[in-house]
């Protein structure tokens, strides 16, 4: 029987605690996925020449529908290499339980995450954030308004929504900012619900962790016209805001006083 270790290579290259470098260098098998988030810089390159090994990076089919990375690691021993922390994605959960259903012997090392980046770049206390929305490109006339529920939702009880912008890797689409706020306002015209408007607080991030990290705040209307610059891009819709929180904003990230 194999072995299967998760390893979380946190946000931007170099970012890989050392009990991950390590666990990767003993690995047979390096697999890696990018279509939930992609590590910033070199950051696969950078790992594939430290360790002198190939990674082979799966399409969402392999790694959701093949079964792949259990099919491997039921033989020999595998390191699945994902951005950020490995088990924020349901999938990844799911794949360590029927690991161990399976008898495969498996471990995780933890990574830097946007979870708690975004909250400390921005100034903002991580335990006023309620769940996390994704905000999906539209198909066509289908845009479905989930997310949208999920900001009003945790918006009217004062939390912070952490808003994660789609990834299509294998188009090499990442949406940006301005692009998330234009389907923040589609769905508002769909729900109505009094959410979105041009004086809604906005926080922004881009490159978080990165050398090149940006973040901003400001108004909707406002927000429309910054420049975050290349991806991969977050936004954080506020709630109540602490006197704290609220300098942070103004005073450290250039926000207003809300």
């Amino acid at each position: 029987m194999g072995r299967l270790i998760f390893i979380g290579l946190g946000l931007a290259e170099g970012d890989i605690t050392l009990r991950g470098l390590e666990a990767a260098g003993n690995a047979e098998v390096l697999l890696c996925e990018e279509y939930t988030s992609t590590v910033l810089g070199d950051g696969l390159g950078w790992l594939e020449r430290k360790l002198d090994k190939p990674i082979r990076s799966l399409s969402r089919k392999e790694v959701e529908e093949e079964d792949v990375i259990l099919s491997i690691a039921k033989e020999r021993s595998v390191a699945f290499l994902v951005a950020g922390d490995a088990m924020m994605a349901t999938t990844h959960s799911e794949i360590l339980t029927r690991a161990r259903e399976e008898g495969i012997e498996v471990g995780v090392c933890y990574g830097v995450s946007i979870y708690t980046a975004v909250a400390s770049a921005l100034g903002l206390m991580h335990y006023k954030f309620g769940r996390t929305a994704t905000l999906p490109y539209p198909e066509g006339d289908y845009l479905p308004t989930s997310p949208y529920d999920v900001i009003k939702e945790n918006h009217d009880r004062g939390l912070h929504t952490l808003v994660l912008l789609d990834i299509r890797a294998e188009e090499k689409r990442y949406m940006s900012v301005a692009e998330a706020i234009g389907v923040l306002e589609e769905m508002e015209k769909k729900k109505n619900g009094g959410l979105v408007s041009k004086d809604l607080l906005l926080c922004a991030g881009a490159r978080i962790g990165s050398g090149e990290e940006k973040v901003a705040a400001g108004r909707l209307e406002d927000m429309k016209g910054v420049d975050m610059g290349p991806p991969l891009h977050c936004l954080v819709v506020p709630g109540k805001l602490h006197f704290t929180e609220e300098d942070a904003l103004r005073q450290i990230r250039g926000g207003p006083k809300a």
